[in-house]
């Protein structure tokens, strides 16, 4: 499981979304310089969306002997790091004077890009076995 590369991208996308449960997203400077850390669970919808990714994230993770599902989990996970990515811009460009968002708001852009690696990698390992499936069968039918 750990000797292939897709599985590390997996890892490390698994492991930029559960940090993202703990890492702040922006900060508030209110009057007089004060500042406040605005994270991404403060909001409830982010919250559901980043378990959500998690989970799918995870469920890729450990799907490894299932080829097949592991990329459509991998691929739905991807996509849902992108749409929270789009969402994540519309708020930074709605966002109310003072605010100002951390480096931490494009790791979603980023754990995407691992999943859609891994997706690649998974499916020539797919490719590759059935290729090897194949030969095996003519080989067969030849005795």
């Amino acid at each position: 499981m750990w000797q292939r590369i897709q599985t590390l991208y997996l890892a490390l996308a698994c492991g930029i979304v559960a940090a993202l449960f703990f890492v702040p997203l922006a900060v508030a400077i209110g009057t007089g310089g004060a500042t406040e850390n605005i994270y991404f669970t403060d909001n409830v919808y982010f919250l559901c969306l980043l378990i959500a990714i998690a989970l799918a994230n995870f469920t890729a993770l450990i799907l490894f002997k299932h080829r097949g599902i592991q990329i459509r989990v991998a691929v739905v996970a991807c996509l849902l790091l992108l749409g929270f990515q789009i969402w994540l811009l519309a708020k930074y460009f709605n966002a109310p004077d003072g605010v100002v968002f951390k480096f931490t708001a494009i790791l979603p852009l980023v754990a995407s890009a691992l999943d859609a690696l891994a997706v690649r990698r998974i499916m020539a390992d797919e490719l590759l076995v059935q290729s090897y499936s194949r030969l095996r069968t003519k080989k067969k039918n030849r005795k």
